[in-house]
């Protein structure tokens, strides 16, 4: 299998997968199996969420006061995107309000650009306003770059934000492997809420 084929099926599973996530959340009818594993998932996502924000906090300590300081910080531990001509990208999170878990959340988002390749990040919101917060809470979603902007945190050379950045109405954190990623934009990006 080619390196072009294997893209397109793994930007086509993932699409797919999203689209399926949305319609079969609406179906009623589980078992006691489906609770199971859904409760296990959800646990293991969890335990995910607090890796991820522990892992923020080591990378940029300043952030752990930037998130006491928030209405929200809503965390996606895996995003997993890939893309050849068409790309998409999705990833389940949780919202957290005064530490606590507040709901869960899923991103999707799609885009259409001459790249090929597969990446998985973090991603952590932080939800400095009342606004932002209620934006994310809405039952419509929000949709990243139409209702508001975000402004990716920009870590100046000294490991420090930049009082640009902190000064925000939301301000993101994306990180991979190799650590805080900048110049990242999230325009584009669909969050909603999970329904329980």
């Amino acid at each position: 299998m080619t390196h072009t084929s294997l893209w397109r099926r793994v930007a086509l599973a993932i699409t797919v997968g999203a689209l399926l996530s949305g319609g079969l959340s609406a179906c009623t009818t589980t078992t006691t199996s489906d609770r199971e594993s859904r409760l296990s998932q959800r646990q293991q996502l969890d335990q995910d969420v607090q890796q991820t924000l522990d892992r923020l906090y080591r990378s940029v300590p300043e952030s752990r006061a930037l998130a006491d300081r928030a209405e929200g910080v809503l965390v996606f531990p895996g995003v997993l995107g890939a893309s050849f001509i068409v790309g998409a990208s999705h990833g389940d999170g949780s919202l957290l309000m005064d530490g606590a878990k507040a709901g869960y959340y899923t991103t999707t988002s799609g885009s259409i650009g001459f790249q090929a390749g597969a990446q998985s990040q973090a991603i952590v919101y932080m939800l400095m306003t009342e606004k932002a917060l209620n934006r994310v809470r809405s039952d419509n979603g929000w949709s990243i770059g139409a209702s508001a902007g975000v402004a990716v945190a920009d870590i100046g050379a000294n490991g420090q934000i930049t009082n640009d950045t902190a000064n925000k109405e939301v301000v993101a954190f994306v990180m991979n492997n190799q650590g805080i990623q900048g110049g990242v934009s999230l325009n584009g990006a669909k969050i909603s809420k999970v329904r329980p």
